[in-house]
């Protein structure tokens, strides 16, 4: 036996080495220079979650296997943690420097559905705020590899609003127990039949969702091959971290699902993301910086390659904001398809949100069957809670404190097919915070209206608006 997993663990470093090809290729004929990222650098050790207590059999608790075989790898200097097939049930893992989880292909782990196990302890005593399913923290060298899945068990914690599910849905939701509002429109996962709350209110414990996967102020992070899904918010959102690589990952939740974002770059500089697969409730491939002082502080998403990816289902493909004070800088989206997105390539921000795009280059990029907007530029957005209503925010003014500033944007041949609107920029009366945009060399089919364009200045040269005849 001994030697079989000594083979075994031989087949495993080759595997990872073949995967860790030169990502140099991808960088050839960019518009503006940017570095290769730096791949994170994993020990050859290898240890299997079974070694250490582990039981996938989908209902006991692994927190604590986890715990030990990350611990016990720590102590060799990093190497490889396999996840094997069968359903790993699990609390927090927090992962350490020169770790990867290799999840392999018939293996999934799952967040645990009883929340009381999503919280951090500090010297014994239970800290106020949920964590992160899995998490890092000024790390280096860390990944999350293999072809296996990662499910957050989202409906455990997503509300659901009425208007977005069938009648057999809702009662898939409602047979879980739960609580509706009084006015019949929302959902919430609060006393559930068999699960305790984590709050004294669903309002409460809606406050306490949270991401499946954040890496933060880590160096050299690298994500390829496996399923991500059912996050009770967002996906995963590296945040201030440099050198990050996510390639071949899917990512899936229900169309519906509540802040169901696929993958947040936040402040992060020096970043691949490729050959990726994206259906999800909210947005796809996201860009964000801060709101306000501290997104200047943590500074701007800078040296972003997004190429080879494919988005069906999101709010939008690509998207910059809605917070990005820290800026957008080096940005090169190209080669990519969206099919049945809400928007195409998304560029959304507000007041006290907002920041500077600078080199933002999109390029060869096909749509199909997008529901409301191909390109839209939008400078009043509210990033609002479930439940509540938007705000009538229209704003005459000549300046604001971090007011959106999307310039020296570069948009070509762009090919969509079936749109509403095929662009649309609304900026803010009285500021300029839509200006220097070039959209070039591109067709557009359309079933409303081929520009729909207040308070933005737009070079448009060269570009098809083609709708059904008259």
């Amino acid at each position: 036996m001994k030697k079989i997993t000594l083979i075994a663990m031989s087949l495993l470093t080759v595997v990872i080495s073949a995967v860790a090809e030169n990502y140099s290729k991808y960088y050839q004929n960019l518009p503006v220079e940017m570095p290769v990222p730096v791949l994170a650098s994993i020990p050859d050790n290898t240890v299997n979650i079974k070694d250490f207590g582990g039981i996938g059999d989908g209902i006991t608790l692994n927190t604590e296997a986890f715990r030990k075989a990350i611990s016990a790898l720590e102590k060799q200097g990093g190497g490889h943690l396999v996840v094997p097939s069968g359903v790993w049930l699990t609390g927090l893992i927090s992962l350490k420097d020169n770790i990867d989880l290799h999840v392999e292909k018939n293996a999934i782990i799952m967040a645990t559905p009883d929340k009381s196990q999503h919280f951090k302890e500090s010297k014994g005593v239970r800290e106020d705020k949920t964590s992160t399913l899995i998490s890092a923290s000024k790390r280096k060298n860390i990944s999350i590899t293999g072809e296996g899945a990662i499910d957050g068990n989202g409906a455990q914690w997503r509300p659901v609003k009425r208007s977005k599910v069938s009648d057999d849905e809702w009662k898939q939701f409602t047979y879980m127990g739960g609580t509706i509002t009084d006015n019949g429109t929302i959902w919430y996962p609060f006393n559930l039949k068999h699960y305790d709350n984590i709050a004294d209110s669903y309002k409460a414990q809606e406050k306490q969702r949270t991401h499946m996967i954040r890496f933060t102020d880590c160096e050299n992070v690298f994500v390829q091959g496996v399923t991500l899904q059912n996050s009770p918010k967002f996906h995963i959102i590296p945040t201030r971290c440099s050198n990050v690589i996510i390639d071949n990952i899917k990512v899936r939740c229900p169309w519906n699902a509540q802040n169901g974002d696929a993958i947040d770059i936040s402040s992060c500089r020096n970043v691949l993301i490729v050959n990726n697969t994206v259906d999800a409730g909210d947005d796809g491939i996201c860009m964000k910086a801060g709101a306000g002082e501290s997104g200047v502080k943590y500074g701007p998403c800078e040296n972003i390659l997004i190429q080879d990816n494919i988005v069906y289902h999101a709010h939008g493909g690509f998207v910059i904001g809605s917070e990005y004070s820290g800026g957008m800088k080096n940005i090169v989206v190209r080669n990519n398809r969206f099919s049945n997105t809400d928007t195409g390539l998304r560029f959304k921000s507000g007041i006290t949100r907002g920041g500077k795009t600078e080199n933002i280059f999109i390029s060869n990029i096909t749509m199909t069957d997008i529901k409301d907007e191909a390109i839209v530029f939008e400078c009043t957005y509210q990033d609002k809670a479930v439940g509540k209503k938007v705000e009538d925010n229209t704003t005459v003014a000549t300046s604001a404190p971090f007011a959106p500033d999307f310039s020296d944007i570069h948009i070509t041949d762009v090919v969509c097919h079936n749109t509403k609107t095929a662009i649309s920029a609304h900026g803010i009366p009285g500021m300029k915070c839509i200006y220097d945009i070039n959209i070039s060399n591109s067709t557009f089919f359309y079933s409303k209206a081929a520009k729909d364009v207040s308070d933005a200045e737009l070079n448009i040269t060269g570009c098809k608006f083609i709708t059904y005849d008259k």
